[in-house]
């Protein structure tokens, strides 16, 4: 009964990887897709390299799994494969990265600025806030106030 108590105190209610608080009560593999560019797959691959059952509550984790789980994500560019990175043949560098947080949004913002600075076709539409993927405008992509047939009253 003792043992039992001990867990239930060792349990965490939050837990904090990659900078982002993760919700204890998920198994690692579904947890671990709170942080922001790890996937399902990414997931059971980060899990597996830790060396952690991925079926277990993040929660009842010890530190020192939860530290290794840390470290095989800050590491994740030496380890996974190319073809999972999420950032492919990059822009200055030309090599294959995965960019995981507040990365991300940095990245695409700055990607998106280039377009605009050199003025290519696509960072025109990023600037008039039309669609920047072929997508029709006549239907779809409609702001303002709504334009359609109205109803006739007093029918």
């Amino acid at each position: 009964m003792a043992k039992k108590v001990e867990e239930e105190d060792e349990f965490k209610y939050i837990v904090r990887i990659a900078a982002t608080d993760i919700d204890g009560n998920k198994p690692v593999r579904y947890a671990l897709t709170q942080i922001k560019g790890v996937g399902s797959s990414m997931a059971k691959l980060i899990a597996q390299s830790a060396g952690v059952d991925e079926s277990v509550k993040i929660g009842n984790l010890s530190d020192e799994d939860i530290e290794k789980i840390d470290k095989t994500i800050a590491s994740i560019n030496e380890w996974a494969p190319h073809w999972m990175k999420n950032r492919r043949k990059d822009r200055e560098t030309g090599e294959d990265k995965h960019l995981i947080g507040a990365d991300i949004d940095l990245v695409r913002r700055e990607d998106i600025n280039l377009l605009k600075k050199i003025r290519s076709y696509r960072g025109i539409r990023h600037e008039k806030g039309l669609p920047v993927r072929g997508q029709r405008t006549r239907a779809n992509k409609r702001s303002g106030l709504t334009v359609g047939v109205s109803r006739r009253r007093g029918k």
